[in-house]
């Protein structure tokens, strides 16, 4: 167990060590071994997984979010859960085709949607990733302070209302789940989202949080999880279905600025890290 949690400090910390929006300054408030805790809630679970996330641009979704749910979704599958993707149009239309989904609706008219997609699907754990979060004042804010609240999805109220372990994952601030830490954000130029979780998992990007978690999997299931993925597969998939870069609001294969490159480099060292254990 010693071994697993110093390898999980390790992961922790190349998912913040560009630090582009302060998660590395982030950091120090949260329990070390998060990414084992977290991983270790998805190892445990056989039942359905509900994976929220959308965080809408310029009137569509970004890239940074559904790349990473869609890596989740597939090692979920692969350990016996039966994951569920939560999210909101134009998102759900875009995988309508491909995944499990429920489309929840936008605004105040999906916070009446939070007990009954509970009650339909009896998650076992419910995984947030790059998805916006309910502030104090009750409003959901883009990393600009702009009120984006009639765009996106209520699933704080779903998060709240849980009987089951919920994991955020976030890389700005403003995400949901990020109230875990909320006294520490207050030195980010956000307004930070109120909502906790049981487990907060914080990246540069919040794809590479999955990735992260994807590789912890693999340690403590001692078999590399990852399998032939594809960023740029994935990538292209998204955008081709009208996804943008969250940071230049552009259709490019990007993630909150990041070339393609940059991930697959982050996803290269995470892939050492468990080869060289699996050796």
């Amino acid at each position: 167990m010693k071994q697993h949690l110093e390898l999980s400090q390790q992961i922790e910390s190349l998912l913040v060590a560009r630090d582009p929006r302060g998660m590395k300054i982030m950091q120090p408030a949260l329990e070390p071994g998060y990414c084992l805790r977290a991983a270790m809630l998805m190892e445990a679970c056989n039942g359905t997984v509900i994976i929220a996330t959308g965080f809408p641009v310029n009137g569509t979704f970004e890239t940074d979010g559904p790349v990473g749910a869609v890596a989740l979704y597939q090692v979920l599958t692969m350990l016996g859960a039966t994951p569920i993707l939560v999210c909101g149009k134009p998102l759900a239309s875009a995988i309508q085709d491909d995944y499990r989904f429920h489309c929840m609706s936008l605004g105040e008219k999906g916070k009446a949607e939070a007990p009954q997609i509970l009650n339909m699907y009896q998650p076992e754990l419910m995984i947030s990733i790059e998805l916006p979060g309910r502030a104090k004042d009750g409003k959901y804010y883009n990393m600009h302070g702009v009120d984006i609240s009639d765009q996106v999805i209520f699933f704080d109220d779903m998060v709240k209302l849980a009987h089951c372990p919920t994991i955020g994952i976030g890389d700005g601030g403003n995400e949901t789940g990020m109230g875990k830490i909320y006294g520490a954000l207050s030195c980010l130029d956000i307004i930070p989202c109120a909502t906790s979780c049981d487990e907060l998992v914080i990246a540069d990007v919040s794809n590479w949080a999955a990735h992260g978690l994807i590789a912890m999997l693999s340690i403590l299931e001692g078999k590399n999880m990852q399998g032939e993925w594809n960023n740029r597969h994935y990538l292209e998939y998204f955008v081709e279905r009208g996804s943008v870069d969250g940071v230049t609001g552009e259709k490019t294969l990007t993630e909150d600025g990041f070339p393609c490159k940059v991930t697959e480099s982050v996803i290269a060292e995470l892939q050492h890290i468990v080869e060289s254990l699996l050796r």
